[in-house]
């Protein structure tokens, strides 16, 4: 069978700075393209009014497709990065599954990177889903996406609440060696959290809605004795809970909540023995109606490229802990 012969096609982008976007600092997101695609023989070249894409036809057209949804996300607001631009190719390779949606009413938008968290996201935005549960290794965007899906929720006024807690239990440290009160112990496992929120609505009205009470950010250990309505309730960490943490906040859930469990059961920092109150709950819990389990893996994260083939390499080893 003779090699499949080499097309060429010109990708038009009339306006000139959106051009200098796509190709980014130095050619860096052409460059990337090409390597990506090379197995099609891509080679793209930026020329006055677009890009000249040339190799075989399967890849001039998955090129031509990711950069149109690159351009597309410039249109929503959103700012490309290298990871923008792998999501796209992913999403253009398999089109039959389209990636689609997003969260919407938010400082910019939030839109799924990957397939896996196309589904996610999909669970989350769907206001019958009581309880869910999103598990996955570091990077996948399980909590920044479980809080954008909150914070969405609460400024369109679906939940009167956000509250984000997670157990403060952290790569062997412990409170008691931290100094200062409670608070200022505490504030540094919370740090992720304030930056999502930051992020995701802005200093200034995150200070707000902190002031009227709406959103709250708490160690597990304050939801004892609590029920927890009108609330979207984010259990962040889970991993490093008990197994009687992660009942009794379960059980917090009150009417008209929602609560959604993240976490990475490959990760647990309990003292000693101690039994994840997550892995134990996914055991008990994964058939009960209601409660929906979403795992995201390493060919959902979406940092720098070199983590998830870090993940995949513990995974072979076998070092999960």
């Amino acid at each position: 069978m003779s090699p499949e012969a080499p097309v060429s096609r010109f990708y038009e982008v009339s306006n000139a700075e959106r051009l200098r976007d796509l190709c980014g600092p130095h050619h860096r997101y052409l460059h990337r393209l090409e390597d990506k695609l090379k197995d099609y023989g891509l080679r793209a070249e930026s020329q006055g009014g677009g890009i000249l894409l040339a190799g075989t036809a399967e890849g001039v057209s998955i090129a031509e497709a990711a950069l149109a949804e690159l351009e597309r996300r410039m249109r929503s607001g959103a700012e490309i990065t290298d990871m923008d631009l792998d999501a796209a190719i992913e999403a253009a390779s398999t089109p039959a599954q389209s990636f689609g949606g997003g969260l919407k009413g938010l400082k910019k938008p939030i839109t799924p990177q990957t397939k896996g968290q196309a589904r996610y996201i999909n669970l989350l935005a769907n206001p019958d889903n009581g309880l869910v549960f999103g598990i996955g290794p570091a990077g996948t965007g399980k909590t920044f996406l479980a809080v954008a899906a909150g914070v969405a929720e609460l400024m369109s006024g679906a939940r009167q609440r956000l509250i984000v807690t997670r157990p403060a239990v952290e790569a062997g440290e412990k409170l008691g060696f931290l100094p200062g009160t409670l608070e200022e112990k505490v504030d540094p496992y919370m740090l992720p959290i304030w930056d999502s929120l930051r992020e995701l609505m802005g200093q200034e009205q995150m200070e707000r809605r902190m002031a009227r009470g709406e959103i709250e950010v708490a160690p597990i250990a304050f939801m004892r004795g609590r029920t927890l309505k009108n609330a979207f309730v984010i259990v962040d960490e889970a991993q490093n809970t008990t197994v009687a943490q992660m009942k009794m906040v379960l059980t917090r859930l009150g009417r008209d909540s929602r609560m959604i469990v993240t976490g990475d059961p490959g990760q647990v920092d309990l003292p000693g023995i101690q039994t994840s109150g997550l892995r134990h709950a996914l055991q008990i819990l994964s058939d009960v109606e209601g409660i929906s389990v979403h795992t995201l893996t390493a060919a959902d994260v979406v940092r720098h490229g070199l983590v998830s083939r870090i993940i995949d390499a513990y995974a072979a080893a076998g070092e999960g802990n």
